[in-house]
């Protein structure tokens, strides 16, 4: 069933075919281009998902060593 996933040179090639048939040569390089801004827009917004999980997870750990010290200065 793994060697279902994989596409050889073939058949990227009759992809290839069937798209520029499709499309046209002057839709392709438009429709590449709102592929390569969605990405842009989908790896910014992860990134900024990542940035905001770091940001929350070192406030925790800054107030639990806060706790660890009250703690240690109370016993």
């Amino acid at each position: 069933m793994s060697q279902i996933l994989f596409i050889s040179g073939s058949e990227i090639f009759i992809i290839l075919v069937v798209v520029l048939i499709l499309f046209g040569a002057k839709k392709i390089p438009e429709i590449a281009k709102g592929l390569g801004k969605g990405m842009r827009e989908f790896k910014k917004a992860t990134d900024d998902i990542k940035r905001e999980i770091n940001e929350s997870s070192s406030d925790i750990k800054k107030d639990i060593s806060e706790m660890k010290d009250n703690i240690e200065e109370q016993l």
